[in-house]
């Protein structure tokens, strides 16, 4: 076949959808217009430290062992992967921290500490959360979100009820200890939306962090970023950096023909983009937009946040390799975020001291930190603002970690809305994509390919299936799948039309 791809940007979907393209036969190449590849998945060295600058989470496994068999290839044979152990660690306050173990016997054993006999309810909860897992991610997210009878099985048919209520009603029905249900409502928080907000189906997640554990691949996340841009070079795929698609080309058929990339005119059979879909649709002539900026100004989008990558001239001491602050009120963050979005006084925070785990990430003898703090999509971001945060979060790890650290502070680096915005096209600066509520889900998102420009596709955190590095895998097959049925002009499914629901 000489069908000819061009594949904008190169974050985990695109560089997933290029593999699969490829081995297909099609000739593909990627346009990043940054200078590295990797999308938000990028990667800072400094000074003798390396940053993730974007995901720091390993979870799912069994989706990247999926992604790799699909090329008859497993993750070890690319990077070096670790279960961490303990998984994270949660600080409420001074002297008060709770540890996830790796396993939920052990987990188990600290929710019966804290809470007398919850460990018996946390695991009829997890023996549910892992039915719906099986579920989810092992069938329904491998659906492109045609139609909304793809979420219709006897399996879900006997979970309909949890599609309506929601994670946070679920979890506080059950335990009564605060911290335990901050605990169990923190995974869905990956989802981009309020546990309130979250439909009960979506426990898996908590399948995810307890029964599946969390992991480390060595040199951090962007390994996996080299490791599937080694497999796509393997298949045949090309790259291209400081590549700005600046519009796509429609001809009189309404068909997408070409690319302008730095002032040059590309041809290409099939254009997929896996940067934002919003920024997408701006490189098209008005009349061939799907969405209007109405539909995604109604949208509820997963945050945005603002990002720290601190070098320390020594160990950072009481914390482990991923250590969540919930010392301030949850629920006003988080109101902060979706109900009333401003900037937190009292900001909730992560932090990630990949030292503790791959001593290769700083100099020996100093700690590599990543700060991150969740924020509404859209706030204006100053300097000023960067740096009072920058002093809340520092003074509170110094107080809730018992050290002195200013001082011991190298540089600093930070990221933010206006960052997501100049180096990804991202709406209002958001990190994550469309948030996954109930009217946001499957065929609710928008679609993987354009109704109104042939051989145009999308994929990425903001269609099908949502945010998060696992299921950007799953949307770089998905779409792969549909432009595969096209070029092979195999039989339509049966129910194509996009069903989306305007409110």
């Amino acid at each position: 076949m000489n069908t000819t791809i061009n594949i904008i940007g190169s974050g985990f979907s695109s560089l997933a959808a290029a593999s699969y393209l490829a081995r297909s036969g099609s000739n593909v190449t990627v346009y990043e217009k940054n200078s590295t590849i990797g999308g938000r998945a990028r990667q800072l060295k400094k000074d003798g430290f390396t940053f993730d600058m974007g995901p720091t989470w390993y979870w799912m496994p069994d989706v990247f062992e999926r992604f790799f068999e699909d090329f008859g290839k497993r993750p070890k044979d690319y990077y070096e992967l670790k279960k961490l152990s303990p998984a994270y660690s949660v600080c409420f306050g001074m002297n008060d921290f709770i540890t996830i173990g790796d396993n939920l016997d052990e987990i188990c054993r600290v929710f019966d500490k804290t809470e007398p006999g919850s460990s018996r309810k946390l695991r009829k909860f997890i023996a549910e959360a892992k039915s719906n897992y099986d579920i989810a991610i092992k069938d329904l997210v491998y659906r492109p979100g045609l139609s909304p009878l793809e979420l219709v099985t006897p399996q879900t048919i006997a979970k309909l009820g949890q599609f309506f209520g929601n994670i946070s009603k679920d979890i506080r029905k059950e335990f009564k200890n605060k911290k335990l249900v901050q605990i169990l409502e923190f995974p869905v928080l990956f989802l981009g939306a309020k546990p309130s907000d979250t439909p009960s189906f979506y426990s898996f997640m908590n399948y995810a962090d307890f029964g599946l554990g969390t992991w480390y691949p060595k040199g951090g996340m962007f390994s996996v970023v080299e490791a599937m841009q080694q497999l796509a070079i393997e298949q045949g795929v090309k790259f291209v950096t400081n590549a700005d698609v600046e519009k796509i080309e429609v001809d009189e058929d309404g068909c997408a023909t070409h690319i302008i990339v730095n002032g040059e005119r590309i041809a290409g059979d099939i254009t997929l983009s896996g940067a934002d879909y919003h920024h997408t649709e701006t490189l098209l002539d008005k009349k061939y937009r799907q969405y209007s900026e109405g539909y995604w100004e109604r949208k509820t989008f997963a945050p945005s946040s603002l990002l720290f990558y601190v070098g320390f001239n020594k160990p950072v001491e009481n914390v482990e390799h991923h250590t969540l602050f919930f010392d301030v009120e949850f629920d006003q963050h988080a109101a902060d975020i979706y109900d009333n979005p401003k900037w937190p006084e009292q900001p909730l925070f992560y932090a990630s001291f990949s030292a503790k785990t791959d001593s290769d990430t700083a100099p020996q003898g100093m700690e590599a930190g990543t700060f991150l703090i969740p924020l509404a999509p859209g706030l204006e971001d100053t300097p000023k603002l960067r740096e009072q945060y920058f002093e809340k979060i520092m003074t509170r790890l110094e107080n809730l970690t018992q050290q002195s650290l200013k001082d011991s502070i190298l540089f600093k680096e930070s990221f933010c809305v206006n960052d997501f915005v100049n180096d990804y096209n991202s709406y209002k600066g958001n990190a994550y994509g469309l948030a996954n509520t109930l009217l946001q889900t499957a065929f609710l998102r928008p679609g993987l390919k354009s109704n109104k420009v042939k051989n145009l596709f999308f994929t990425g955190q903001l269609t099908v299936p949502g945010p998060g590095v696992p299921p950007a895998l799953i949307s770089g097959k998905l779409v792969a799948g549909l432009i595969e049925k096209q070029l092979y002009k195999q039989p339509k499914q049966t129910f194509t039309k996009r069903y989306e629901i305007n409110i």
